[in-house]
């Protein structure tokens, strides 16, 4: 098959093309990239001996098609062609087609078998048919409504309920626009609910701006030849509940005291954040950037300067989501993830694009335009909580435009710790606050739940918005005090209402302080036992604030996130890269390493399976999914056996339902061991083996699985949908899956029995571990470990604290006689609960 190589300045715009490219054929078509030098200094430029050593890899007798930006690229190019035998030159075929689209056209000729003069006229080709497809369209285009002229009925439809609390807000959303990106096929999308018309499945605003809330019913369709597959991997997402567990993870705090008139001096505002602060304040004020239109006489030249600074900004952003994860961690800096897909959306830039080629207007004219037209669809939504998102529309709006008029961004760098006052401070002014620096937050405007307010809160910035605007003309260097839970700021307050703040203050901190101490210490009951509490982590970022939170280790690694959201499987060095980089933060603590969980309602895109199943929770997934393919567990478990040495690692099978498929699972880690033994690679000889406990089969015969492994860990969040026969996806059946059931309880108790009657050890990494409520429930029960996220740790080890297993085994004792999961969670609500 042809070839393709891509050479280019930046090394970065290359990759970047390549992956699109990538995308569209699935990994079919050889694509190497030839781009940047090694000066970190100045990377941009090209070297020949890349673009020599790219064409070699991809070469075919079918043909080379080398794309080049412009410049010294094109010399380079042609010096490369040199370095080859004779022979091979005639087959490398120079092309001065636009990098994107003639990367994009070349790929999919190439992978429909065309012959190489074929694929180069395709790729000349592509820019013009682009150039037609826009020039045809006479009147702008809407940011709302798809453009389906001339398109097929779709082929597959299908549809869903929303389940997740908060609908297809910014992140799930992100999830849905990325997955449908991912197929050739065109998905179109309609709210049910609200009766919209069908918009695209590839534009983050149209899929935001439907407004899909909690419940909503949703129609999504597909036409193309991946359809189904299309189809598929949405419905995993839903089934998912898009990797939420509905619970109000960083909800804004409650008011605990009555709103009482403003003193004097006092200012009445939104309780945002909660905490005390006292300090001078300091203004924030971001620089306005001013837009004037005018005409152009070259307006491909403008369109490329827009297309350069979405580049750049696409750049930060990923440093600002980078920056993020580790200090807010990935389900809260997955924020940003929607920004950068608002930088992609397909019908944004297609509208701007007409109007800079159509009106022969400025880039910054053209972008401000149709970032307008969607914040005011945003704002015109019923919906107060997407209109809120209009801070994330105009956020990268602004970033895009500071970079078109070359502003530096602003500085929130401070001297001295301060009070930032400000009318609004975006998601990204917020996630580079350091809280060391900024002790609390005043402004003139926002809400609790804006995504700057779930950022301070994960911060522990306190945070008072909606105050009245004087603050706005108060002095640098004014002494200020807020309270975050009340809601409530002063300005120069008196010395009784200082000593009150700063009592108030030193018994938060106090208590912050015990919380972290508590966090790493060993979790103790009042009579001695001993429970360890672990992290459930999905990523290397995961694992910091784990061991930052007081994990004792990790009970659960999800592995999935190595082969989601890519064309191709993780290579062996991939996954040993990964899991080593986890195992070091550790420090010689456990880390359970799940292996791949996927299929049947989370598929990979890059593996054909076949039709949707019509119960995919019933369906190919787990050890199932994985005895059929071999290779890729093989390479997985060979790189977790590598990763093995001097770390604490073990194996754990997923969805495991009966002896045989352990036994399978067994041999196949033999076999792999054995060649790592012939090759002269060291691994641990005696790393554990578990399985995941979440298949009520698996629990019937809990006793002759545990003659086969090593330990257990309950899934309780599969095992009580199981238990219940009820899809924790569907709204009417929901409330049924409740893990307190005693029904589940009673499944829960089978299994650490026969664990312990064999003398393996069993844990709990479901929900339900990290609910407070339920501790004294798996405390009595006889549970060795709790897994959890992160951030519940140290709630959890506190919980441990308060309780004895003796009281614990006499709640347990009435919970598993009730006949219901409220009247369990009541019965745990009116035992005595000593004081902490």
């Amino acid at each position: 098959m042809i070839g393709i190589v891509i050479v280019s300045h930046s090394k970065q715009l290359a990759l970047g093309v390549r992956e699109l490219a990538a995308q569209m054929v699935q990994g079919q078509v050889s694509i190497a990239v030839a781009a940047g030098i090694e000066d970190p200094e100045n990377p941009l430029g090209t070297d020949p001996i890349q673009v020599y050593e790219a064409i070699a890899s991809v070469f075919s007798d079918d043909g080379v098609l080398v794309l080049m930006d412009l410049g010294s690229a094109l010399l380079s190019a042609e010096m490369a062609i040199e370095f080859l035998p004779e022979a091979q030159q005639q087959k490398v075929y120079l092309c001065e087609a636009p990098l994107v689209e003639g990367a994009i056209a070349a790929v999919v000729a190439a992978a429909a078998g065309r012959d190489i003069h074929q694929v180069m006229a395709e790729a000349r080709g592509a820019l013009l048919a682009k150039a037609t497809q826009l020039g045809l369209v006479s009147s702008p285009l809407s940011l709302v409504t798809p453009t389906t002229t001339n398109v097929k009925l779709p082929t597959r439809e299908i549809r869903l309920i929303v389940s997740n609390r908060l609908g297809l807000h910014a992140r799930p959303a992100a999830q849905f626009v990325a997955t449908a990106a991912q197929f050739q096929s065109q998905i179109l999308v309609q709210n049910l609910t609200r009766n919209t018309e069908l918009v695209r499945g590839d534009s983050i605003n149209q899929v935001t701006i439907l407004g899909v809330r909690q419940g909503h019913e949703l129609l999504i369709a597909a036409t193309g030849s991946d359809a189904d597959e299309a189809l598929a991997a949405l419905q995993g997402l839903f089934a998912n509940n898009f990797g939420e567990d509905n619970v109000a993870l960083n909800s804004p705090p409650a008011f605990h005291h009555q709103v009482t008139p403003a003193t004097h001096s006092e200012l009445l505002g939104i309780a945002a954040s909660a905490g005390i602060a006292i300090a001078p304040v300091v203004h924030y004020q971001p620089t306005h950037i001013s837009i004037t239109e005018y005409h152009v006489d070259d307006p491909d030249s403008e369109w490329q300067r827009l297309q350069a600074a979405i580049h750049t900004a696409r750049q930060e952003i990923q440093a600002v989501f980078s920056q993020a994860s580790l200090q807010i961690g990935d389900a809260e800096a997955a924020i940003f993830d929607a920004q950068l897909l608002f930088l992609e959306d397909p019908v944004l830039l297609e509208v701007a694009h007409q109007r800079i080629l159509e009106h022969h207007i400025n880039a910054e004219a053209a972008w401000q335009a149709v970032v307008d037209e969607v914040a005011t669809s945003y704002r015109t939504l019923e919906d107060s909580y997407l209109q809120e998102r209009v801070e994330d529309v105009v956020d990268v709006g602004q970033r895009v435009l500071r970079l078109l008029a070359g502003n530096a961004p602003a500085n929130l760098h401070l001297e001295e710790p301060a009070i930032l006052v400000a009318t609004d401070l975006t998601p990204s002014d917020t996630a580079r606050l350091d809280p060391r620096k900024v002790l609390g937050i005043c402004t003139t405007s926002g809400s609790a739940t804006s995504h700057s307010a779930i950022i301070a809160r994960t911060l522990g910035i306190p945070a008072v918005l909606g105050v009245d605007a004087q603050v706005l003309y108060l002095a640098d260097g004014t002494l200020m005090a807020l309270d975050g839970e009340s809601g409530k700021a002063w300005v120069e307050p008196e010395s009784h209402i200082l000593d009150l703040l700063a009592a108030k203050q030193s018994a938060w901190q106090t208590a912050q302080q015990e919380a972290r101490a508590t966090a790493h210490q060993p979790a103790i009951t009042r009579d001695g036992r001993q429970v360890s509490v672990f992290a459930n982590i999905g990523s290397i970022n995961d694992v910091q604030v784990a061991v930052a939170s007081g994990a004792e280790g990790v009970g659960l690694l999800r592995t999935e996130f190595l082969y989601l959201d890519r064309t191709s499987a993780p290579t062996e060095e991939e996954q040993l890269e990964v899991y080593q980089a986890i195992a070091q933060v550790l420090d010689n603590r456990p880390l359970i390493i799940r292996t791949l969980d996927v299929g049947g309602d989370k598929p990979l895109p890059y593996l054909r399976v076949g039709l949707p199943e019509a119960n995919p929770f019933l369906g190919w997934r787990g050890i199932r999914f994985c005895l059929d393919h071999l290779d890729l567990f093989k390479t997985q478990l060979r790189a977790i056996l590598r990763a093995s040495v001097g770390h604490q690692i073990k194996i754990m099978l997923p969805m495991i339902a009966s002896v045989t498929e352990v036994r399978a699972a067994k041999v196949i880690l033999g076999e792999v061991q054995a060649e790592l033994n012939q090759a002269g690679i060291s691994f641990d000889a005696a790393m554990k083996v578990g399985i995941m406990v979440e298949v009520p089969a698996a629990v019937a015969i809990a006793d002759q699985l545990a003659a086969e492994v090593d330990f257990f860990s309950i899934g309780t969040n599969d095992l009580t949908q199981y238990v219940m026969a009820s899809d924790r996806t569907n709204p009417r059946v929901a409330n049924l899956v409740d893990a307190l059931h005693p029904a589940v309880l009673r499944m829960v108790q089978r299994t650490i029995k026969a664990a312990h009657a064999a003398g393996i050890s069993v844990g709990l990494c479901g929900e339900l571990a990290a609910d407070t409520l339920a501790t004294p429930i798996l405390l009595g029960l006889g549970l060795d470990e709790l897994s959890v996220n992160p951030q519940s740790i140290p709630g959890v080890k506190q919980a441990i604290a308060r309780f004895s297993i003796v009281e614990s085994e006499a709640i347990v004792a009435s919970a598993l006689q009730q006949d219901s999961a409220e009247h369990v969670r009541q019965l745990i609500s009116t035992s005595v609960i000593p004081p902490a």
